[in-house]
């Protein structure tokens, strides 16, 4: 992370950082995205995108959900979607709860440094079909605008593509990869490195692709 930028894991390295009881609960997590409403925010007019999103406080002292609020990001960071309040249906209580949701922000806390920070989680699914192209990260490579983000792939069902790219802020390519196990994630300083996604196909045409994501942004909450 202090040489790159950012920091790669293999699906078992991630569920061996969440413990035991995240990686027993993994299958209750990852059926939740079963059940994530359209993104009717997308000024593209696509209808690509699912999810669903929450606010939570964290420290090493614990994690806790702050009261439902809508997510804004400045046209500085989000050309296509920025520059309004984007109110999401919220993540459910149970996954707000759940091990793998808990075990992701305290990783976050622990690998980010012991601070108060304001963390939001979204819950993505892409979808693709024949002519319907699905776009992780349509407004391109970008930052989010936070201090740190952590991507990590919940399931990806026919997918072809989606290849994860990083680059330095003078667009020089830092590396690419393509998250493909159910745990692979990519933990990432958003000072220091922009990332995108490229779109996704299904692999067999008579069938949807399917690319389930959780991203979690971590920003130092103001005089903490």
């Amino acid at each position: 992370m202090k040489d790159q930028g950012f920091v790669r894991f293999e699906a078992e390295q991630t569920l061996d950082m969440l413990g035991p009881e995240a990686k027993a609960a993994w299958a209750s997590f990852a059926d939740s995205w079963n059940d994530l409403p359209l993104d009717g925010f997308m000024a593209d007019g696509g209808r690509y995108r699912r999810r669903r999103f929450a606010a939570f406080s964290a420290s090493a002292d614990g994690v806790e959900r702050k009261p439902h609020q809508p997510h804004w990001q400045s046209r500085d960071y989000n050309p296509l979607n920025g520059g309004v309040q984007r109110w999401f249906e919220p993540v459910t209580d149970a996954i707000a709860e759940h091990p793998v949701t808990q075990s992701v922000i305290r990783a976050g806390v622990d690998l980010f440094g012991d601070r108060a920070w304001h963390v939001e989680l979204h819950q993505f699914r892409i979808e693709a079909r024949v002519g319907e192209v699905g776009q992780p990260t349509p407004e391109g490579a970008h930052r989010d605008g936070v201090d740190w983000v952590i991507v990590m792939l919940v399931e990806r069902t026919n997918v072809d593509r989606g290849v994860t790219d990083i680059y330095a802020p003078d667009g020089t390519s830092l590396g690419s990869f393509t998250l493909t196990a159910p745990g692979d994630a990519v933990f990432l300083d958003d000072h220091r490195v922009l990332h995108g996604v490229t779109p996704i196909q299904p692999v067999d045409s008579e069938q949807p692709a399917l690319r389930d994501v959780l991203v979690a942004t971590f920003r130092a909450e103001s005089g903490a």
